[in-house]
């Protein structure tokens, strides 16, 4: 049976976490054919210490639909020439290009971020910011989908960005059944910044907006004032929505839409509700708003994203 091919691109000094990510994702998911292909000759040695063997080389990718590149070993090297050349080709006959982690900084050098919106780790966020001035990098999201170049932030944020191009490809089903298999959520909310070091409320605060998220999304139906949310943590307004940035990297208003506009994805591609039905059970207004909302996100209308993403 046909599928999308995968090339995952591994490199001297390579981190095996992040060269196992694509491989566990697309390598779990019925509809893709994956392969792992070495950007220099001989054996490569991970930065873990053990050695990896790769029977394929770069020509691996010159029939690739999809390339990743699963990190960087130093953001100050640039990669070598072949390795850039052979992204290039494959971008410009229609390749669809990843960039995990410092794998953006590979993306960068062979100049397909220039004047496209790109994300990597926001620890080295001044460093590319610094050496690619021409690329618009986003410091704050887990990943970012520019058309046909997809970048992400740090190590775990690779998962996130893998399960969005199944979703893309395979609709939301094969993406949740992916993430059960891997045991890890298939959609996350909020960007880098509540993982960046910095003084967070204690444990049991913590634990208490945990319980509110899980709470929030099973009321996305209602209305969900500042205020009452406020109350059901304890917390003055002003308390509740820095805590509620600092924890999740995105407003109150912006997580809830993210939420609804999900579950809206959820609606369209596993019920036979109408337009005006989901927009009620969804909290997102009237029809109207449901479908300027879900364009302005997504760029498709809920129409077409069902006939896109509903199973046969």
């Amino acid at each position: 049976m046909a599928g999308c091919t995968v090339a995952v691109v591994a490199f001297d000094g390579i981190n095996p976490f992040l060269l196992s990510v694509p491989c566990a994702v697309f390598g779990r998911t019925p509809g893709f054919n994956l392969h792992v292909c070495a950007a220099e000759p001989g054996t490569l040695r991970s930065d873990a210490g053990f050695d990896i063997v790769c029977p394929r080389g770069l020509a691996g990718l010159a029939r690739a639909e999809l390339i990743v590149v699963p990190g960087w070993r130093d953001p100050a090297e640039v990669p070598p020439t072949a390795l850039l050349a052979a992204l290039r080709r494959a971008h410009a006959r229609g390749a669809h290009i990843v960039g995990l982690c410092l794998g953006a900084f590979v993306l960068a050098h062979a100049g397909l971020l220039d004047g496209r919106r790109a994300s990597t780790h926001w620890h080295s966020i001044a460093d590319f910011a610094a050496r690619f001035p021409e690329v618009a990098l986003d410091a704050d999201v887990l990943y970012v989908d520019d058309g046909s170049v997809t970048t992400s932030a740090g190590a775990a944020a690779a998962l996130d960005c893998c399960l969005h191009l199944v979703r893309q490809r395979s609709g939301h089903a094969a993406a949740v059944a992916t993430a059960r298999m891997l045991v890890t959520p298939p959609h996350r909310v909020g960007g880098q910044a509540q993982y960046v070091p910095q003084t967070l409320p204690g444990h049991a605060r913590g634990a208490a907006m945990s319980e509110l998220l899980d709470w929030l999304r099973a009321h996305l139906h209602e209305p969900l004032p500042l205020d009452t949310l406020a109350a059901r943590v304890h917390m003055s307004r002003r308390s509740f929505t820095r805590h509620f940035q600092s924890q999740t990297g995105l407003s109150v208003g912006a997580w809830l839409r993210g939420e609804r506009l999900r579950r809206c994805q959820q609606l369209l591609e596993a019920s036979d509700h109408s337009i005006e039905a989901i927009a009620a059970l969804t909290g997102l207004g009237s029809a109207p708003q449901l479908r300027s909302q879900f364009k302005a996100a997504f760029g498709v209308s809920p129409r077409t994203w069902r006939q896109q993403f509903r199973p046969l």
